[in-house]
C-alpha cells in the first residue's frame, strides 16, 4: 500500500488543471519536461513488485486508451490507501475486493447514465470540445484551436471502417516528426509518409508531383568483396582498369533503375556520387 501511495504522489502534482511538469533526466543524459504520467513513470526505476504492478497499470491505460494515465494512477493510490482500514481491522481482503467491484459497477452505471452524453462523430463542434478537454493539459492554449483541428484531421484520416466497426490504429498509421527550424503555427497533417531526409545532389529536384517511386534495400555503390582479398597494382593502367570496373558495375546498377523510368529513388543505404552522377543525368531524384 505505502509503494502505491508513494508512486501517486510522485505524480499527483502533475494532475488536473493547475498540473506542473515534471523534469527528468533519462539515462542518455536528455532533459524530459512532461505532465503525462506514463511518460514520468516510464522514466522511473522500481523495484518494490507493487510499485511496478501500479506503473503497469499507467502503461495498459496509455496503449487500451491513450489518455488518464495520470489520473488512473492517483485513484489506484487512494483506492490503496482507503484499504488500509480495513485491513487494520482484520477484515479479509478477498471482502474488500468484493466491495470494490460493487463500487465499480455502482461508478459503471452511474457514468454510462448521468455522467456521460452520446456524441456525433460527424458534429465538428461537439468533437472540439471533447478535444479540448483532452489537450487542455498539454500546455497549448495558444495554440489550442490548431491542435484541435491537427488532431481532428489526423483521426479521420486513418479511420478505416469495416464491418461497420471503426479501426483507429494510430500507434501503428500516425506518427509526428519534428523538423528544426519553423514554429508551432507551420505544423500540419500531411496523408502520406513523411521522410526527414534531403536530396543527395543539388541539381536534383526538390519538388515532384504524383511521382514514380523505387524503394531499394541495397546500396547504389561499387560493393568491394568480403574476403580479404588484396590487389596490387603496378602500372597507372591498372588502376585505370578497376576505375572502370566500378564505374561499369554502377552504370550497370543505374540502367536497370533509369530503365523503369521512375521520378523518384529512395533507399536505406548509400548512394556513390557515380551513381548520383547517372541518376541526375536521367532527371531522377534521389
Amino acid at each position: 500500500i505505502n509503494a502505491a501511495k508513494a508512486v501517486a504522489d510522485v505524480i499527483r502534482t502533475s494532475l488536473g488543471p493547475r498540473a506542473m511538469l515534471k523534469m527528468l533526466m533519462d539515462p542518455m543524459g536528455g532533459i524530459v519536461m512532461t505532465n503525462d504520467g506514463n511518460a514520468i513513470l516510464r522514466e522511473i526505476t522500481v523495484k518494490h513488485p507493487a510499485a511496478k504492478s501500479i506503473i503497469e497499470i499507467a502503461r495498459t491505460q496509455d496503449e487500451e486508451t491513450g489518455d488518464g494515465t495520470t489520473s488512473v494512477i492517483v485513484i489506484a493510490g487512494e483506492v490503496m490507501a482507503q484499504a488500509q482500514p480495513f485491513l487494520e481491522q482484520k477484515i479479509h481482503p478477498t471482502t474488500i475486493i468484493q466491495a470494490y467491484r460493487m463500487a465499480l459497477d455502482d461508478m459503471i452505471k452511474w457514468t454510462e447514465e448521468k455522467f456521460s452524453k452520446p456524441v456525433d462523430v460527424k458534429n465538428e463542434e461537439e468533437l472540439a470540445v471533447a478535444v479540448k478537454s483532452c489537450l487542455a493539459t498539454k500546455m497549448m492554449a495558444q495554440h489550442m484551436d490548431l491542435a484541435v483541428k491537427i488532431s481532428l484531421d489526423a483521426v479521420r484520416s486513418i479511420s478505416v471502417e469495416k464491418n461497420g466497426y471503426h479501426e483507429i490504429d494510430i500507434k501503428r498509421y500516425c506518427r509526428i516528426e519534428k523538423v528544426p527550424g519553423g514554429e508551432i503555427d507551420d505544423s500540419r497533417v500531411i496523408r502520406g509518409v513523411v521522410l526527414n531526409k534531403d536530396i543527395v545532389h543539388p541539381k536534383m529536384k526538390r519538388r515532384i508531383e504524383k511521382p514514380r517511386v523505387i524503394l531499394l534495400d541495397c546500396s547504389l555503390e561499387y560493393k568491394k568483396g568480403e574476403s580479404q582479398t588484396a590487389l596490387e597494382l603496378t602500372k597507372e593502367e591498372d588502376f585505370s582498369k578497376v576505375l572502370e570496373q566500378e564505374e561499369a558495375e554502377i552504370r550497370k546498377q543505374c540502367d536497370d533503375i533509369i530503365a523503369l523510368k521512375p521520378d523518384l529513388v529512395i533507399t536505406e543505404k548509400g548512394i556513390s556520387d557515380m551513381a548520383q552522377h547517372f541518376l541526375v543525368k536521367a532527371g531522377i531524384t534521389a
